[in-house]
C-alpha cells in the first residue's frame, strides 16, 4: 500500500488530513515536528510526505532538503498558510513536488497527492531499473573464477575509473559488449548514456548518419533533422561493436573526434561538440589489417590506449561447468522447467569441445538440449550430434586418425542423423544402407 507521512503541528488539520488520505486507500503515518518526523523516516519508507511550512521545531522548507538528502525518492508537498512565494520558490528548489495554500478547497490537496504519489512510484522504478542494471552489468557480475578472467576483470576495474579509450579484442562471443557495460556501469559515467552500435550492420553512408546524425536535406530521404548516436552518449560511452568493419572513409572522421571532441553532421557546416567516451571492440586482427591497408595505423593507436584481450573458452576450461550451471538455471526459469541437473559424462564433453563461438555457442547448446531433454538432466544424447564424438578431435578442433576410415565413417554418419533430426530410417536411405547396418554403427562408434 501507498504510505504517506503528515507533519503538522495543529492536531485537527493532522486528522482531517489522516482521515482524507485513508479515504483515497493511502496508509498514514502523521508527526508533530521535524524531529517525530525524521524519527519515522528511519523506520518508515513513506513514498509521500505532505508538511507544514511552520513547526515548532523548525521551518519545513529546511526539512524539505534534509529528506530528500536521505532519500530523494521521497516526493514533498508543502502546506503554507499564507502562500508565501518566496519560501514556496525555495521549497522548489530544496526538492519539493508542490505546495498548497491551507484552507483550500481540500479536493485540491487529494489530485496533487495523487500527482506527487505518481512521480514517487516513478522514482522507485527507475532506482529498481538502475539497481538491476547495476547489479547485470557490474564486474562482480561476470561469471569465472579462472586466472585468466580473473586477470581481465582486474584491468577492467582500473580502466574503468579514468576516461581513456579502450580496445577489446577476442574471438566472437567472448563477452566484449558485456565487459564494455560493465566498464561503463564502473565508471564516473554510469548515470549516463551507453549507447551500442555494430559497425558491421550498416553501409558506409547508414553507419555515417547513424553515428553522426544529419541535417534535413542532406541526402535523399533526410526528411527531417536527426540526432547521432554521439550526440544520444554525449556525457556517456559509446561502444563501437566489429570495429574492424568500419569503412577506412569513416575512421578518420572517428580519429577526429578522438583528438578534438568535434565532428560535422552530413549536411552542416558548424562542428558539433562531444564529450564521449569510447570503447571498442574487434575480433580482428588489426595490425594485420593495417598492413593491408584497410585500418587507420593513427586510429588503432589512438584507440589502443589501453587495450584488453578476452580469453576464449578453450583457454578457460575451469569456467565452462560455471557457464554452463548458469545457463541451465537461466533457461530452466525463463522455460518453466523444474530443476535440471548436467550428468558428469555431460560436463566432461564440454570440457573436452572447443566450443569456436565461445560462451554464446555455450549458451545455445544448453537452451536446446533443455528443449528436446526428456528428463531432469540433460545427457550426452540431448547435445547436438557434432558433440557426441569428441574423441575424434583436439583441442583445436583438427581432426584425429586423420587417414582413419572408421573415424570419417562416424563423423559422416553424426553428420547425417543430425541433418535427418535423429529420423535412423530416413538416414539409412540417404546412406544407402539397411538399418540393421546403421543401428550396428551407430551402437560400435556410440553415436
Amino acid at each position: 500500500m501507498d504510505k504517506i507521512l503528515i507533519v503538522d503541528d495543529e492536531a485537527q488539520i493532522r486528522k482531517l488530513l489522516t482521515r482524507l488520505m485513508e479515504l483515497e486507500g493511502y496508509e498514514v503515518l502523521s508527526a508533530a515536528d521535524c524531529k517525530s518526523a525524521l524519527k519515522l523516516l528511519e523506520f518508515h519508507a513513506p513514498e509521500v510526505v505532505v508538511c507544514d511550512v511552520f513547526l515548532p521545531d523548525g521551518n519545513g522548507i529546511e526539512l524539505v532538503a534534509n529528506i530528500k538528502k536521505r532519500d530523494p525518492k521521497i516526493e514533498i508537498v508543502l502546506l503554507t498558510a499564507h502562500g508565501n512565494i518566496p519560501d514556496c520558490v525555495q521549497a522548489i528548489k530544496n526538492g519539493a513536488f508542490d505546495y498548497i495554500t491551507k484552507g483550500n478547497d481540500n479536493n485540491k490537496i487529494i489530485p496533487l497527492v495523487s500527482r506527487a504519489m505518481e512521480k514517487a512510484r516513478t522514482n522507485n522504478l527507475v532506482n529498481r531499473k538502475e539497481s538491476k542494471a547495476c547489479a547485470m552489468y557490474s564486474l562482480d557480475s561476470i561469471l569465472g573464477d579462472s586466472k585468466e578472467i580473473k586477470e581481465v576483470k582486474s584491468l577492467a576495474l582500473k580502466v574503468s575509473a579514468t576516461d581513456v579509450p579502450v580496445l577489446l579484442t577476442g574471438e566472437t562471443g567472448t563477452g566484449k559488449e558485456v565487459f564494455a557495460q560493465a566498464i561503463h556501469q564502473n565508471s564516473s559515467r554510469k548515470n549516463n548514456n551507453f549507447v551500442a552500435v555494430n559497425c558491421s550492420s550498416f553501409s558506409k553512408e547508414l553507419l555515417e548518419s547513424e553515428m553522426f546524425g544529419h541535417k534535413s536535406g542532406s541526402f535523399t530521404g533526410a526528411l527531417k533533422d536527426k540526432k547521432g548516436l554521439f550526440e544520444e552518449a554525449n556525457n556517456g560511452t559509446l561502444f563501437l561493436d566489429e570495429l574492424g568493419e568500419m569503412a577506412f572513409e569513416l575512421q578518420a572522421k572517428l580519429l577526429r573526434i578522438l583528438e578534438t571532441g568535434e565532428y560535422i553532421k552530413l549536411g552542416e557546416t558548424k562542428p558539433t561538440k562531444v564529450n564521449v567516451r569510447i570503447i571498442a571492440a574487434t575480433n580482428r586482427d588489426l595490425k594485420a589489417e593495417i598492413e593491408r591497408g584497410s585500418f587507420r595505423e593513427d586510429l588503432f593507436y589512438r584507440l589502443s590506449v589501453f587495450q584488453i584481450h578476452l580469453p576464449s573458452l578453450r583457454e578457460r576450461k575451469e569456467d565452462i561447468e560455471i557457464f554452463a550451471q548458469f545457463f541451465v538455471r537461466s533457461f530452466s526459469e525463463k522455460l518453466g522447467y523444474p530443476q535440471i541437473n548436467l550428468t558428469e559424462k555431460v560436463i566432461s564433453i564440454f570440457k573436452e569441445y572447443p566450443w569456436k563461438g565461445n560462451i554464446r555457442e555455450l549458451r545455445n547448446v544448453i537452451e536446446r538440449s533443455l528443449i528436446v531433454s526428456d528428463n531432469n538432466c540433460i545427457e550426452p544424447k540431448d547435445l547436438p550430434l557434432e558433440m557426441h564424438n569428441m574423441h575424434m578431435e583436439n583441442s583445436d578442433g583438427k581432426r584425429l586418425s586423420e587417414f582413419d576410415m572408421g573415424a570419417m565413417e562416424c563423423r559422416h554418419i553424426a553428420r547425417v542423423l543430425q541433418y535427418t533430426q535423429g529420423n535412423k530410417s530416413e538416414a539409412a536411405r540417404l546412406l544407402k544402407i539397411g538399418l540393421t547396418t546403421l543401428y550396428r554403427k551407430i551402437e560400435e562408434y556410440k553415436l
